[in-house]
C-alpha cells in the first residue's frame, strides 16, 4: 500500500489510527500493539499477499533464535544461534535479490543466453532483513533483553517504516513502544505529525512525480540528447530522487509522530554537503549508521592505519551499492561514492593538515560535490551502461549545445502536463533543496507557532492531494 494513495489516506490510516486509540483507551496497551501488528501486516500484503509468508516466517524464526540467545547468555550455543541467524537473513536476502544477477553473469561467462528465470523481489526485504540482523546481533551482545513476540513483531513490521525505512535500532524503538507516557493522544505530536506527512505528500506527489516526467523522457528514450537536455534529464532525476525519498522519510516520520513514536532523522539536506563524507551523513542516515555499526567497525574501522581504513571504507560503499540493487551499475555507483569518500579522507587527513590554506570555501565545495553526486546518479538510474554513457556524453558534449528539441518537449507533453509548468516546478525544486530549511529544521522553528504550522500543513496537503491521482510507488520500494 502506498502512502500517496486514496485507499491509504481515506481508509487504511483513519481505521488503523482510530482503532489503535480505541484499544489503548478501552482495553490494553498490549492489545493495541497487537492490532498495530495485524494492521501493518495487512498494509504489507495489500498488493501481494504471498509476500506475507516470507515476512511472517522470517519474524518467527528470528524471534525463536533470539529467545535461544537470551537463554544461552553468551555461551557457545548463543554464538551458534547468532551464526545461524546471520547466515539465514543474509542468505534469504541474497537468494531473492541476487540469484538472478549471479546466474545471468555465470551464463554470460560461458557464452550462453540467460532467459526464462526470474525471482520476484519481496517488498522491503532489504529493510526488514537489516532490522532483524541488528536485533539478533544486539541480542548476542547483550544490548537488548527478552521481549514479547508482539513487541518484536511490531519492531519489525510497524508500517510507517516497514517498506523503505528508516532502518531503526532496537534500543531506540522498543522503549518507546512500552513507554506508558506515549499511550495518551498528544495534540502537539498530532500537529507535528500532520505537518510532516503533508510536507512529504507534497514532495512526493507535486515535485517528485512531476520531475519524473523529465527524467523518464530522457532515460527511457534511446535517442541522443543535446547538452542542455542531458543536464536537464540528469538533474531531473537527481531532484526526483531527492524529493521522492525525502517525501517518504517525512511521511514516515509524520505517521510515527501521530502514534507518539519518534523515528531517527533519515534525511537532512544532503545536496548542501561540502564533501562526500558530509553527503553520506545526510543521505539515508540510518543506512549509513547500520553500515558503520555492523560492517565498518567489525572490519576494524580506522584502528589499523590509513591504508586499512581506506580499504574498509571502500568495502562499505561497494556493499551499499549492491544493497541498493543487483546490477553492475549499482556496484559501479557504490564504488564511485567509495572513491569519493577515499579522496575526501586523504584530502582532509593528509593534504589539509600540511596545507590548510587549500581548504575550499563552503559554496565552491558544495558545487563540486553536487556536480559529482549528480553525475553518479546517472549510473544509479540508467538501465544499461550504454545509456548511462550516452547521457554523460551528452552532458559533456559542448559541440552539441543546442536547446531543447521539439521532440523532447512533445514527449513531455504526452504525459498530459504543460512543459512550462514542469520547468517551473524544476526551478522551485532546486530552490527548495539548496536554499530553504528542510522540513525538520522548519518544524523546529514552527514549534512556537502552531497555528502557522497548521496553515502550512493545509497548503502542503492541498498541493499533494491534488496530485495523488498520478499514483506512483516510491523509488526506494525497489531496494
Amino acid at each position: 500500500m502506498l502512502f500517496n494513495s486514496y485507499v491509504f489516506l481515506l481508509l487504511f490510516f483513519p481505521v488503523i489510527f482510530l482503532g489503535y486509540r480505541f484499544l489503548v483507551r478501552y482495553t490494553s496497551f498490549q492489545a493495541a500493539k497487537a492490532f498495530l501488528v495485524l494492521g501493518s501486516l495487512y498494509f504489507y500484503g495489500y498488493f501481494k499477499p504471498s509476500y506475507l509468508i516470507i515476512l511472517i516466517l522470517s519474524i518467527i524464526i528470528n524471534y525463536l533464535l533470539c529467545c535461544q540467545i537470551w537463554k544461552s547468555d553468551r555461551t557457545a550455543m548463543s554464538g551458534l544461534m547468532l551464526a545461524i541467524g546471520c547466515i539465514l537473513n543474509v542468505g534469504i536476502l541474497g537468494y531473492f535479490k541476487y540469484t538472478g544477477f549471479l546466474l545471468e553473469n555465470i551464463y554470460a561467462l560461458f557464452g550462453k543466453d540467460f532467459s526464462g528465470f526470474s525471482i520476484l523481489l519481496p517488498l522491503g526485504i532489504s529493510f526488514y532483513t537489516f532490522q532483524q540482523l541488528s536485533f539478533i546481533i544486539d541480542a548476542y551482545r547483550g544490548d537488548n533483553k527478552s521481549i514479547s513476540f508482539v513487541d518484536y513483531a511490531l519492531f519489525v513490521t510497524f508500517f510507517p517504516q516497514l517498506i523503505a525505512g528508516p532502518i531503526v535500532l532496537p534500543g531506540e524503538m522498543l522503549p518507546q513502544f512500552n513507554d506508558p507516557q506515549r499511550k495518551s493522544l498528544s495534540w502537539q505530536n498530532m500537529n507535528a505529525g500532520l505537518y510532516f506527512f503533508a510536507c512529504g505528500l507534497m514532495k512526493k506527489c507535486f515535485f517528485a512525480d512531476t520531475l519524473a516526467i523529465i527524467a523518464d523522457t530522457g532515460f527511457n528514450s534511446g535517442t541522443p540528447l543535446s547538452l542542455l537536455e542531458g543536464w536537464l534529464v540528469s538533474l531531473a532525476f537527481t531532484f526526483q530522487l531527492y524529493f521522492d525519498f525525502s517525501g517518504y522519510c517525512d511521511m514516515a516520520m509524520g505517521i510515527g509522530k501521530m502514534f507518539n513514536i519518534d523515528f531517527p532523522l533519515n534525511f537532512n539536506s544532503p545536496y548542501k554537503s561540502a564533501n562526500f563524507q558530509m553527503f553520506w551523513r545526510r543521505w539515508h542516515i540510518t543506512l549509513g549508521r547500520f553500515m558503520m555499526n555492523y560492517l565498518y567497525i567489525p572490519l576494524g574501522g580506522n584502528k589499523s592505519g590509513m591504508v586499512r581504513t581506506l580499504i574498509n571504507l571502500l568495502i562499505v560503499f561497494i556493499v551499499s551499492g549492491i544493497w541498493h540493487g543487483a546490477g553492475w551499475l549499482f556496484l559501479l555507483w557504490g564504488g564511485l561514492h567509495g572513491l569519493g569518500i577515499l579522496i575526501n579522507r586523504v584530502w582532509s587527513k593528509v593534504v589539509l593538515k600540511k596545507y590548510p590554506a587549500l581548504e575550499l570555501p563552503y559554496i565552491p565545495a558544495v558545487i563540486i560535490t553536487f556536480f559529482f553526486v549528480n553525475l553518479f546518479w546517472v549510473f544509479f538510474r540508467a538501465t544499461t551502461l550504454k545509456r548511462a554513457y550516452e547521457i554523460i556524453y551528452s552532458m559533456l558534449n559542448f559541440a552539441n549545445a543546442s536547446g531543447i528539441s521539439k521532440a523532447f518537449r512533445d514527449a513531455i507533453e504526452e504525459y498530459g502536463f504543460d512543459k512550462d509548468l514542469i520547468f517551473f516546478v524544476s526551478g522551485a525544486a532546486v530552490f527548495i533543496a539548496f536554499v530553504l530549511p528542510n522540513s525538520f529544521e522548519m518544524n523546529e522553528k514552527l514549534k512556537t507557532h502552531p497555528y502557522f504550522r497548521m496553515l502550512l500543513t493545509v497548503v502542503f496537503a492541498t498541493l499533494g492531494f491534488l496530485c495523488v491521482g498520478r499514483l506512483s510507488p516510491f523509488l526506494y520500494f525497489n531496494f
